[in-house]
């Protein structure tokens, strides 16, 4: 009973083992299918995500290719339309240009035709006669060209005018002998044939090389700056010639003409251009001077004080510390404050002593563009006015002797 027992609860534990190991790898196998399924349903959306991407970057690749080409659609639009403004504004502004092109045409053509046909007639090969037509021109015109290259380069173009001429001389010449042969009925033609080439080229010549010369101010101002330096030679030679020998001594093109007189002027006098030692010598004694005629004092009449004002305004020396209204102490608009009374008169020991004070009262003046004055000096000292004036004679001569 016992054994059989036994094999029923192990064959009954073996089937359990059984559907246990089914059930586990149907389980299995049922993780294994639904991570099969995980797997595909990411590589699907892996997949779908890579195409959206992928779609997105070629619709922004496709817009962004739209925008640069309606960009350059545009760019290229407006570049067409400011270009036609451009020619617009060059023809409005330039119609001259127009008609000069114009009539350089049609003086050209005949002009061509009629050298073709006078070296035909002269039993010229036809090729050989366009071609001989064409040197003579098309040389004109293309010398021309040189010129104003030329000329837009500053190099001289003499030579190029003057070939220029020449050509076209040689090619009115012949059209004027095949006008007289060909048209001897009406030699009037022959005369326009013949100045076909040369009014061509005489209107290309006005226009671009400006042959119609100068204006009258430029002639003018040239005139007058060659009358200026002739006279600065000659009131000025040793400047001259020294500013000769600087400008030769620099390098070339270092300093201007001006300049090296400028600098020649200074090492010569020392002083600013115009302007000497002994002008400023001059000037400074007879400001002194002028004021030490108008020195003022109680007894000054009105019309002496007039002459003085009137004396102040003619002044043409204001740089040298004068100003409108200042001769000899005189201010036009400024009122003179009175006198205090003075003390009794100094002796010669005491304004000996009160000298200094004078010297520093006479710069003080001088700082203020007054005139060193007995009644300036009187005001600043508080002394007799006849004091001042032995002190002031003492100043002015210990400032003479300064400058000397």
């Amino acid at each position: 009973m016992s054994y059989r027992e036994d094999r029923r609860a192990d064959q009954a534990a073996a089937r359990e083992a059984d559907r246990e190991d089914r059930r586990l790898e149907l389980q299995t196998r049922l993780q294994a299918e639904k991570l099969r399924a995980e797997e595909k349903r990411a590589d699907a959306e892996a997949k779908a995500e890579r195409e959206r991407k992928a779609a997105e970057a070629k619709r922004r690749q496709e817009q962004a290719d739209k925008k640069q080409a309606d960009a350059e659609k545009a760019a290229k639009k407006a570049a067409r339309a400011a270009k036609r403004a451009k020619q617009m504004r060059w023809l409005k502004t330039n119609p001259a240009v127009l008609f000069v092109a114009f009539v350089m045409v049609a003086s050209i053509v005949p002009a061509v035709i009629s050298q073709i046909g006078a070296l035909s007639g002269a039993n010229v090969n036809v090729m050989l006669a366009g071609l001989l037509a064409a040197m003579l021109e098309g040389g004109a015109w293309a010398i021309t060209f040189m010129g104003k290259q030329a000329e837009d380069s500053g190099r001289e173009t003499r030579k190029y005018r003057i070939a220029t001429w020449a050509t076209a001389a040689a090619a009115a010449a012949v059209n004027f002998w095949h006008g007289l042969e060909q048209y001897h009925s009406h030699p009037w033609v022959a005369f326009v044939l013949g100045g076909s080439s040369l009014f061509a080229i005489y209107i290309w010549d006005m226009k671009t090389h400006g042959s119609h010369g100068p204006t009258r101010a430029q002639r003018q101002e040239a005139k007058a700056r060659k009358a200026h330096a002739a006279d600065r030679r000659k009131h000025h030679k040793d400047i001259a010639a020294q500013a000769d020998r600087l400008k030769s001594a620099l390098p070339y093109g270092a300093i201007s003409d001006e300049q090296a007189f400028a600098a020649a002027w200074r090492i010569h006098t020392g002083a600013e251009p115009g302007l000497s030692a002994e002008l400023y010598a001059t000037a400074t004694n007879a400001v002194l001077s002028l004021g030490a005629a108008f020195e003022l004092g109680d007894h000054v009449r009105p019309e002496l004080l007039e002459t003085g004002l009137q004396a102040a305004r003619l002044n043409p020396f204001t740089e040298l510390g004068q100003i409108p209204g200042a001769q000899a102490g005189i201010g036009e608009s400024a009122p003179q404050a009175p006198i205090e009374k003075p003390v009794a008169g100094r002796s010669d020991e005491e304004l000996e002593q009160m000298f200094p004070d004078a010297l520093a009262a006479a710069a003080a003046l001088v700082a203020e563009g007054s005139q060193i004055s007995a009644t300036g000096l009187a005001k600043k000292l508080q002394i007799r006015r006849e004091d001042a004036m032995r002190l002031r004679n003492r100043v002015i001569q210990e400032r003479k002797l300064h400058v000397a």
